[in-house]
């Protein structure tokens, strides 16, 4: 009932006209995440809050979100698929608490009152900036912190980590793939470049889940997501050139500006 009630809302909001401008602004947007992704990581803190700005309550454009940057996760895994071999077996155990994990996460976000959300989703944007902006420290920690030994399967203390990073990258979802790079590379010592592979396809197993869970029972706003998809994937293939051009110092502190604004203004209005 309350899924009914937000796309309801939703869909007041939109009148049943499509804004021809505000689709443009939502493409721009994901174009600008999906090249982020691709370089640095931390996109949705680029089109959650465009879905925000052009009018949608921030339950549904946090699902809307997940839906539309879905795809990207996707690519990004194909494009480590070097690193992945012989990562099998932590793969399809890491899969179970990863579904589990996201269908929990999606349920408690449907279930959470519109108005509740309204008022925790600013502190949760600070959340995510915070960890982009302490991003270097915090591989610099991991870095001095990863035990000698090297695991070749997951323990226990990772099934429980990943399932509790897939409770929130279901409920939220930015900032998921720095905590759970930062948690695999203590639990699961590895080369790095293998680590950053294994917590793209985790994420993109994550957002999953989560979007068929939306799909049937959420308020997905279907046509922004679309446009913000094939955006994104764009921005991921030919955004990343330009995203380059920045160190990703300055990228990170241009989006750790953006999203901080981006939460006062949520929290203001």
């Amino acid at each position: 009932m309350r899924a009914a009630l937000d796309h309801a809302g939703a869909l007041a909001r939109v009148g049943g006209a499509v804004d021809l401008a505000e689709y443009v602004f939502l493409a721009v947007a994901a174009f600008v995440a999906g090249a982020i992704n691709a370089v640095a990581g931390g996109g949705s803190l680029v089109s959650f809050p465009a879905l925000v700005a052009v009018g949608y309550t921030a339950k549904v454009a946090n699902i809307t979100n997940t839906v539309a940057l879905w795809p990207g996760y996707i690519g990004g895994s194909i494009g480590y698929a070097a690193q992945l071999s012989g990562q099998r077996r932590r793969v399809t155990v890491l899969a179970a608490p990863s579904i589990l994990g996201a269908l929990l996460g999606s349920a408690i976000l449907l279930y959470t009152p519109a108005a509740s959300f309204e008022a925790i989703v600013p502190f949760l944007i600070l959340f995510a900036a915070a960890l982009m902006a302490l991003q270097t420290r915090l591989a610099a920690w991991v870095a001095s912190h990863r035990p000698e030994r090297k695991d070749a399967d997951a323990n226990v203390e990772v099934l429980v980590a990943v399932f509790g990073l897939a409770i929130y990258g279901a409920y939220f979802g930015a900032g998921l793939g720095i905590l759970t790079l930062a948690v695999l590379s203590i639990l699961l010592p590895d080369d790095l470049h293998r680590s950053n592979a294994l917590k793209g396809l985790i994420s993109a197993i994550i957002n999953a889940a989560a979007v068929v869970y939306f799909a049937i029972w959420g308020p997905v706003e279907w046509a922004p997501a679309a446009v913000m998809a094939v955006a994104a994937l764009a921005g991921g293939y030919y955004g990343v050139g330009a995203a380059r051009r920045f160190s990703p110092q300055v990228l990170r502190t241009v989006v750790v500006v953006y999203a901080v604004i981006a939460a006062l203004v949520i929290l203001l209005t």
